[in-house]
């Protein structure tokens, strides 16, 4: 089995580094125009079929990435973006000096001691699902030899990476920090192991240097 892990493309929220959670907010024309990139140089590449988030943001990703291929297109809660319930819309940078920032910048700065907001998930929550989402992967029969595209976000992309490499500790969460947007990740799968075979692939011609997590 393999594994194509890629991130959505950028959203004006990413731009503004604004987190995203479960706010469904569209592709920006740049992230379109990555995701074409992205589309063009992965044209050779085998898919059998694909797994996406639910958010259109990912969704919409995948479907530019497989766009003119007869490829089914699954959606999956199990690979959708961290939840930060009050959180969301928040600034990565943080500079406004309340309690309620001290506590979201825990996520960033101190993920060991991070506590959700109301209707958020911790990270314990995040690695749960994408770990359950993995196992049910690797061992479902219908599967083995399948080359697999996911379509997922920042922090459910670093949640899979970390489970890959063992990295299970929460103080550990940001370690090899988050992939940028539209970056691939590939995955061999055998008898149930996986293994990274090349990591954070760019395929667009712009570098993009970008943080924000969603």
């Amino acid at each position: 089995m393999i594994l194509y892990i890629v991130r959505h493309g950028e959203t004006d929220w990413n731009k503004a580094r604004r987190v995203q959670g479960f706010s469904d907010i569209p592709l920006n024309e740049y992230g379109r125009h990555l995701a074409r990139q992205t589309a063009e140089g992965m044209k050779e590449i085998r898919f059998d079929l694909a797994y996406t988030s639910p958010l259109i943001r990912a969704k919409e990703t995948a479907e530019i990435i497989l766009e003119g291929r007869n490829i089914p297109l699954i959606e999956s809660d199990g690979i959708k973006e961290m939840g930060f319930g009050a959180y969301e819309g928040m600034c990565v940078t943080g500079k406004e000096k309340t309690a309620e920032m001290e506590a979201f910048q825990k996520f960033f700065s101190d993920t060991g001691n991070f506590v959700p907001a109301e209707g958020g998930e911790s990270i314990a929550d995040v690695m749960g699902r994408t770990g359950s989402f993995l196992r049910e992967l690797y061992t479902n029969p219908d599967l083995q030899g399948k080359h697999i595209l996911l379509s997922t976000h920042g922090a459910a992309m670093t949640a899979f990476l970390n489970h890959i490499r063992g990295n299970l500790e929460s103080a550990d969460f940001w370690k090899w920090h988050v992939p940028a947007n539209c970056a691939v990740t590939t995955v061999e799968v055998k008898e149930g192991v996986p293994a990274i075979l090349e990591e954070s692939k760019i395929y667009y011609k712009e570098p993009v240097k970008c943080w924000n997590i969603e």
